[in-house]
């Protein structure tokens, strides 16, 4: 899977092959975590990376994320993958300025 993650790093792109082979490892997680990239809800804050869902917005920083799915089974959830997609592809939103979560509540 390495090998994979690197020419995605290197090249910055996906191809359908190189798509193929994250969701055959990952499985549905992978190919969430391609949707959450397609649709360009990865943002790049000054402190650390924030990935928009559907009910919510989870924090993201080096291999940690604050979806219940990490805290319940404390390993690679979508948004984890979303954000390593994201970083190999640079294919995420840029903020210069730290994140404040919204209110919406």
């Amino acid at each position: 899977m390495n090998a994979i993650w690197d020419e995605i790093r290197c090249s910055r792109s996906l191809t359908p092959a190189r798509r193929e082979a994250l969701i055959e490892h990952y499985g549905e997680r992978g190919r969430k975590a391609l949707k959450v990239v397609e649709e360009r809800r990865v943002k790049k804050y000054c402190d650390f990376f924030v990935v928009v869902g559907y009910n919510d917005e989870y924090v993201v920083d080096e291999e940690f994320c604050t979806c219940s799915d990490f805290l319940f089974r404390g390993r690679e959830c979508v948004h984890l993958l979303a954000v390593r997609v994201a970083c190999a592809t640079d294919c995420y939103e840029r903020y210069d300025s730290w994140y404040y979560p919204s209110l919406r509540r």
